[in-house]
């Protein structure tokens, strides 16, 4: 939605696909990333230690931060019954298609 807002295009292959696309050490986030959501606990070691050494320790911290945060605030959500409103229900449509992520089209 804030493509169409402010004229931007995005590549969500860069998120679907994996890979460094634009983003500087994109491929260390993405598998540091992929690692935690998957539980696997080898893999998320050897991926922090891969983006501690290509950015710092700061940097590896600050994504671990930015992981636990958006697996956070949806549980959270999710765990208290917050419904998706009709409205961001609709305008999220095709990108949750898109991500395969249409598992709210089943629970509506």
């Amino acid at each position: 939605m804030s493509g169409r807002d402010t004229g931007n295009d995005y590549d969500l292959a860069a998120v679907t696909g994996g890979g460094d696309a634009a983003l500087p050490n994109g491929g260390i986030l993405n598998a540091f990333v992929e690692a935690v959501v998957a539980r696997d606990m080898p893999s998320v070691a050897a991926a922090r230690a891969a983006l501690a050494d290509a950015m710092g320790e700061a940097a590896m911290v600050d994504a671990a931060a930015t992981i636990a945060a958006f697996n956070a605030y949806p549980r959270a959500a999710d765990a208290t019954g917050i419904p998706l409103e009709e409205a961001k229900r609709d305008l999220t449509a095709d990108l949750r298609r898109e991500l395969g992520l249409d598992i709210l089209e089943t629970v509506a």
